[in-house]
């Protein structure tokens, strides 16, 4: 009997949850995407936004997992909405949500090694499914007043398409920056650990 109480034990074991250092540093992130989103970049049309917002929606998801990058995305956006003027509609929510999932499911990828190319491709979902794709056709269709969608539609996918062609490039630039300066190794949140040792 004595020699079940061990693989009991284990058995017992609860499953791994988010720490508190992951809760303040997923918080930091957060508020950093509210400044960069809605405080520091002008915005003069609720569709028109140059910024490098989606840098610590994908930080959140490469450092600390997909569900804690989710997080971060629904948060930011949330918060955000509150200083626009525009107010919530989470039809607008998919692409900050993908921003941090991506993150997260690259997360490996990643940390066998970080390179600009491996940061620019795991980048792509996001913004092609949700920034350019998703968020073109939710907004052709809340903010048609006219009712000529398909117009609309081409419209904001032209300008959706100029704008990520940039910003994707440079928000790849900037996370690559901040993985080469090692300061999340200093921090120690990165690289990420093996499936195996994290479960363990």
């Amino acid at each position: 009997m004595p020699k079940n109480i061990p693989n009991a034990a284990v058995a017992a074991k609860p499953a791994k949850s988010m720490t508190t250092k992951t809760l303040v540093y997923c918080a930091m992130l957060a508020a950093i995407q509210v400044v960069l989103a809605r405080l520091i970049v002008p915005m003069p049309a609720v569709d028109t936004r140059l910024s490098i917002e989606a840098v610590p929606v994908f930080l959140a998801g490469a450092l600390f997992g997909p569900v804690a990058g989710a997080l971060v995305g629904f948060t930011s956006d949330l918060v955000g909405c509150l200083f626009s003027g525009y107010g919530y509609n989470p039809l607008f929510a998919l692409p900050p949500l993908l921003y941090g999932i991506t993150g997260g499911l690259f997360r490996y990828y990643l940390g066998k090694k970080t390179s600009y190319l491996r940061v620019l491709l795991a980048f792509v979902p996001a913004v092609v499914l949700g920034s350019f794709l998703w968020q073109s056709v939710m907004l052709a269709a809340v903010y048609n007043g006219a009712g000529a969608f398909w117009p609309s539609l081409t419209l904001q996918l032209t300008k959706r398409g100029i704008q990520f062609a940039v910003t994707i490039f440079v928000e790849a630039a900037v996370v690559t920056l901040l993985f080469k300066s090692r300061i999340f190794h200093r921090l120690g949140v990165w690289p990420p650990k093996t499936k195996a040792k994290e479960e363990g």
